[in-house]
């Protein structure tokens, strides 16, 4: 039977979950304050060590546990989800001494995490919680337990874990970021942990993509108009560099500059050599740049090109707007 009072509205549930959100920041900016940072300390003090977190959860405490373990790992802190059943039938030997573990149950009481308090114990092993239940066993017994306890449900019987599975969730990935950030973690951090799927190529670096070796387009200053237009259409990039013999970027030329110099001189264009029609300033991007800051800086000078130069101006390699668009939003 439906509890008196009970949500009938799609929108209802969602908004039972966002008051148990508010509540869980609310906690946050006063009482919970000082504990949620010392369980954000006591996790980089871990870190620090050498050792790494273990996330406890079982049911559907224990899929959010999964999440949370991977958003540690997807912002630099070593962490693994266990199950609290294998780990009383052996998958405990996962957890060397001095790691911290980090235990979710909405109850507190949960059989198979009360369990492995004695031998996470022995190891030497800081307990945090994230607990629906401040008085409860599991709270009591550890070093640092987070309050994730909410009003209701948004389930029309106050049973099936909606609200409090998503306060936990919150309250695990706020606890991921925050560690995250007393650790110094970079953007250029996360790209390295993301190589692959839309993220990673969103966060490749130019040095990746650039088009470089035999692929790069390239003429002498005094390279001959017939020669330049060969290089342009062999390479396919719409442009050449114009180096020096040092590999010294001394400026480029686009298709657009070879269009504009035979609209003026007609046949007379054939004539002139590079270093007669190049942009003398060309627009550059270091090799550690982001692709996104790469197309970024492309559309927002309305070119197709851009060179990628070391510190000294020497020529690496050449990036195209096709492969830039295509890495970033892919």
């Amino acid at each position: 039977m439906a509890i008196p009072n009970a949500p009938t509205r799609p929108s209802e549930f969602v908004r039972i979950e966002a008051r148990a959100l508010l509540e869980l920041a609310i906690r946050l900016d006063g009482p919970m304050l000082a504990p949620f940072e010392r369980a954000a300390e006591l996790v980089v003090e871990a870190i620090a060590r050498g050792n790494k977190v273990i996330v406890l959860g079982i049911g559907k405490s224990g899929l959010i546990a999964r999440k949370i373990a991977a958003t540690m790992r997807s912002t630099g802190t070593p962490a693994h989800f266990l199950h609290p059943a294998e780990a009383l039938h052996g998958d405990l030997g996962m957890v060397a001494r001095g790691d911290l573990v980090l235990a979710l149950s909405s109850s507190g009481e949960t059989g198979e995490l009360l369990a492995l308090l004695p031998a996470l114990g022995r190891l030497g092993n800081p307990l945090l919680s994230l607990c629906g239940s401040p008085a409860s066993t599991l709270a009591q017994a550890s070093a640092v337990s987070l309050d994730a306890s909410v009003t209701a449900e948004a389930c029309a019987f106050n049973l099936a874990p909606t609200a409090s599975t998503t306060v936990l969730l919150a309250l695990g990935d706020a606890l991921a970021l925050e560690v995250s950030r007393l650790r110094g973690f970079q953007a250029a951090d996360f790209a390295d942990l993301h190589p692959g799927g839309r993220l990673g190529k969103r966060l490749a670096r130019v040095r990746d993509l650039m088009h470089t070796g035999d692929a790069l387009p390239q003429v002498a200053p005094a390279t001959p108009m017939p020669q330049v237009i060969h290089e342009m259409s062999h390479k396919k990039l719409g442009m050449t560099t114009v180096l020096a013999e040092d590999r010294a970027l001394l400026g480029m030329i686009s298709d657009g500059d070879l269009r504009r110099l035979l609209e003026r001189d007609g046949r007379d264009a054939l004539a002139r050599a590079a270093a007669d029609m190049m942009n003398s300033r060309p627009v550059t991007i270091a090799p550690e740049a982001f692709a996104s800051e790469a197309l970024a800086l492309m559309e927002d000078r309305k070119i197709t090109s851009l060179i990628v130069t070391t510190p000294g101006g020497e020529a690496l390699g050449v990036l195209h707007l096709h492969d830039l668009w295509t890495a970033a939003h892919s």
